[in-house]
């Protein structure tokens, strides 16, 4: 019904995470409706976006500056890293305030069914981080996922042989969950990374 520029729109945007067809649609009326308010600065954002940002060549953090502003940090603690899966995991533990040293983003988990190996991961990066001998800890934040799981298992085999320290973060009981509505695998997590209190 639409022109075909507006279908091929509409279709690049429902491929987008979140976003399917009817939600792309709506996206595209709402914005051809306000054109000047919110169709002109997105089309300018993502220009600017996609001539400016790139990935870290340290770390693999999205950013304008190379290395990232998270790279150049001097308060940072250059000898703890954190390993991810993808930049919105870094995102969402910067968001949280919680995390002071660097990170390495390995660009995705290990997945026989999906065929990603060692090979399409940025694991060679991270081993030659910690062979420089600087890195006193590891923190492999990956998903609680078989292929997470599979990850962390890999990469603590992989490290090893260095003198470094490997940890992964606690699971359990989220913050204001209440446990009639957690799945078994979150309690039996629960229990045993309980403490003393």
């Amino acid at each position: 019904m639409a022109a075909p520029e507006l279908e091929q729109l509409i279709g690049l945007l429902s491929k987008l995470p979140a976003l399917g067809p009817r939600s792309a649609r709506r996206a595209v009326l709402s914005l051809l409706r306000q054109k000047e308010s919110k169709f002109v600065p997105l089309v300018t954002a993502m220009q600017t976006v996609l001539e400016k940002v790139d990935a870290c060549p340290v770390c693999g953090n999205m950013d304008t500056l190379k290395p990232c502003a998270i790279c150049q940090d001097e308060k940072r603690d250059k000898t703890l890293v954190c390993v991810v899966q993808d930049v919105a995991d870094l995102w969402a533990l910067e968001r949280a305030g919680a995390f002071k040293g660097v990170y390495h983003v390995l660009g995705g988990v290990l997945s026989a069914l999906d065929g990603i190996g060692p090979d399409e991961l940025s694991i060679d990066g991270l081993i030659q981080k910690v062979a420089q001998g600087t890195v006193k800890e590891i923190v492999l934040a990956l998903p609680a996922t078989v292929e997470g799981q599979t990850t962390v298992h890999y990469l603590s085999d992989r490290l090893s042989e260095y003198d470094v320290n490997v940890s992964t973060l606690s699971r359990g009981v989220p913050v204001g969950g209440e446990l009639d509505y957690l799945d078994d695998g979150t309690l039996q997590l629960a229990f045993k990374a309980r403490r003393n209190v």
